[in-house]
């Protein structure tokens, strides 16, 4: 399988796998807890997206890892991640602000993973190769963190259980 197919199927099958742990397990759960509660466990997987900055390092990706792809992928998460560690202390203290936060933490969110995938896709046309040791972020952080994204949003909107 060439490089590009694998990393395709990498990308649907944590979709799938994530969505079945979602669907099974944390749905039915989060469903029945008060908003807050329910948010906090899906704002605060978001406070290790500074794991993004890895797009920056060299020799962890590729010196050809176009920078139109690297810069904003890595501060857009970093900028996620602070995003989501003050709506997570504002959750977990139940500050008037948190929800505002917790809005804003996913509009940014989201939108930096969909500009991700639109700039990965068809900007500069990633070759997934560049990515060396930070395939996985894309592969294997990236889908589950947009399905809470999803959650959240799901979440924000819905009336009271």
């Amino acid at each position: 399988m060439d490089t590009p197919a694998v990393f395709g199927v990498s990308i649907l099958m944590s979709f799938v796998a994530f969505g079945l742990v979602t669907k099974l397990y944390i749905w039915p759960r989060l469903r029945k807890l008060e908003r807050d509660d329910a948010l906090l466990p899906m704002v605060l997987p978001h406070t290790f997206r500074f794991v993004g900055l890895s797009f920056l390092v060299p020799g962890v990706v590729s010196p050809s890892l176009p920078p139109a792809f690297a810069n904003p992928a890595a501060y857009g998460d970093f900028v996620a991640a602070i995003l989501a560690v003050a709506a997570t202390i504002a959750l977990a203290r139940h500050a008037p602000l948190a929800t505002a936060l917790v809005w804003l933490f996913n509009v940014w969110g989201t939108a930096d993973f969909l500009f991700a995938f639109y700039q990965g896709l068809f900007g500069v046309q990633l070759d997934a190769r560049t990515l060396g040791a930070a395939f996985f972020i894309p592969t294997a952080m990236v889908p589950p963190l947009l399905i809470t994204h999803g959650l959240i949003f799901w979440l924000l909107v819905r009336s009271k259980p």
